[in-house]
């Protein structure tokens, strides 16, 4: 009688595919740093990461993978995690729409310092166009959350219903705010994040919190 095969998946295989991943992310930064995007190829970053030209490949597939990984860890770094996690644990309405002006200013200001790095890299952005329509689609499922969260508080303006606060705080949070009063207008980021919590709190929430039901 024979037995199926299960799978064999090796710790120390994975730990092995990750550092060889992150050699070839940093070894692309390190290039793209130096040279701009258009100055960096494939077997550059394979040199450079002690790899063949076949495993950058294989793992991800062309340059615009490898931004595409370097935004991605730009963005949603150790800050941003703890951002987020501040926001979700948060008490009070107030304390939610701060954190949400955290959270955004994490996203956009690392972001934006990533860009500044991969020069020219402004070239593959209708290659990026997925995953930045996903990434939307994933901001506006967040302020849905954020939404629920402020109904259930009791605080929302008369008026203002669930989708409406979800669609304000999507509207507000957007990147081109970021960049017309940052890049443009070059305003602080504290400054921003300061603004963009007061408007939102100005724009959703009632005055006073809700009384207690007498019992």
């Amino acid at each position: 009688m024979s037995s199926a095969r299960r799978p064999y998946n090796s710790p120390i295989r994975q730990q092995q595919a990750d550092e060889t991943r992150q050699r070839i992310v940093e070894a692309a930064r390190k290039l793209m740093l130096a040279s701009g995007f258009d100055g960096t190829t494939i077997e550059a970053i394979a040199s450079e990461a002690d790899v063949s030209v076949q495993t950058v490949y294989a793992i991800f597939g062309s340059k615009k993978g490898i931004v595409a990984e370097l935004m991605d860890r730009a963005r949603f770094g150790d800050a941003y995690r703890k951002a987020v996690t501040k926001t979700r644990e948060a008490k009070d309405a107030v304390a939610r729409l701060r954190g949400v002006a955290s959270v955004t200013r994490e996203v956009y200001a690392s972001e934006r310092a990533e860009m500044e790095v991969l020069r020219g890299a402004g070239a593959v952005a209708p290659e990026l166009a997925l995953r930045e329509r996903e990434a939307e689609s994933q901001r506006f499922e967040a302020q849905g959350r954020n939404a629920d969260f402020l109904t259930a508080s009791g605080r929302l303006r008369p008026g203002i219903t669930t989708s409406a606060a979800r669609d304000i705080m999507w509207a507000l949070t957007g990147r081109e705010t970021f960049r017309m009063l940052v890049v443009e207008r070059r305003w602080s980021l504290s400054r921003y994040e300061d603004w963009l919590a007061d408007t939102l709190i100005r724009a959703l929430l009632t005055d006073e919190p809700p009384r207690r039901r007498r019992r």
